[in-house]
């Protein structure tokens, strides 16, 4: 069994699943990192040279590559929800996690993050806020949301935790 984390940019999926890991005693991947050592490239630059089609073909085979591993927290890119390949993917022997955050929190986080190649925009809120909008029935596929906006990444960890002990036990009884 895995536990993926998706979300929205800035929601806390990298910071999370660290410290996730370390609690469970996982091995932390990132599909974001896995798709640059492939490419050789980093996100903004593949978005940017080779456009949005090409990299979500790559995600996709990242999210193929991580789903074969177990006992692994696996922070994904925020858009990787919208292929329902992906979701059918992780679903298999994963707990999906959705991050979420309103739309101010977010773009207080990723502000002049130039590593955000969707929001590279001249009205970045506006582009947050259509993104979610869009991203909304993806996320709602997960098994769990969690809103980060006031929560510690402590209280994030426990939360997940604790759901991921409870689907266990339920499976295990």
């Amino acid at each position: 069994m895995n536990i993926v984390l998706t979300g929205f940019m800035a929601t806390g999926k990298s910071t999370v699943g660290k410290q996730l890991a370390e609690r469970l005693g996982w091995q932390f991947v990132d599909t974001d990192e896995i798709i640059e050592q492939e490419i050789g490239m980093e996100i903004a630059e593949i978005f940017d040279k080779r456009g949005e089609p090409f990299f979500r073909d790559v995600e996709t085979r990242a999210a193929r590559f991580v789903s074969k591993k177990n006992n692994c927290v696996i922070a994904t890119g925020g858009g990787i929800v919208q292929k329902a390949e992906n979701m059918k993917i992780f679903e298999k022997n994963s707990i999906v996690v959705n991050l979420n955050a309103s739309p101010a929190v977010i773009f207080e986080r990723a502000k002049g993050n130039t590593d955000r190649p969707l929001l590279n925009k001249p009205d970045p809120m506006a582009e947050i806020i259509k993104l979610l909008e869009y991203r909304k029935p993806f996320y709602a596929r997960c098994n769990i949301t969690i809103n980060t906006d006031k929560l510690t990444v402590e209280e994030i960890v426990e939360k997940i935790t604790e759901y991921a002990r409870n689907k266990v036990k339920k499976y295990t009884k």
